[in-house]
């Protein structure tokens, strides 16, 4: 939201949050839209590549479509796991 923020020159955004089922369990799926400039991309020290970084040290994966002047959707899947207790 801070990208959208400061780059994109949007009007809205918007976030969607659900739960899908992958092949190696359940995930908790994260879709972020907004309508602006759009060309964002992952790499050159983006937040995007920081973000990525995060979303694939929990076996995540980031998606990015961003064509010029279209706004940007960013889709996010986390795997979902059982909360152990101790």
């Amino acid at each position: 939201m801070t990208n959208i923020a400061k780059h994109a020159r949007a009007d809205r955004a918007t976030v969607e949050l659900g739960t899908a089922r992958g092949l190696t369990g359940d995930l908790l799926a994260i879709t972020v839209t907004d309508d602006g400039d759009g060309g964002a991309v992952v790499g050159g020290g983006s937040g995007l590549t920081g973000l990525r970084q995060r979303v694939g040290a929990v076996d995540g994966q980031l998606h990015v479509h961003s064509p010029v002047g279209s706004g940007t959707t960013v889709a996010i899947t986390l795997p979902l796991r059982e909360r152990t207790t101790r």
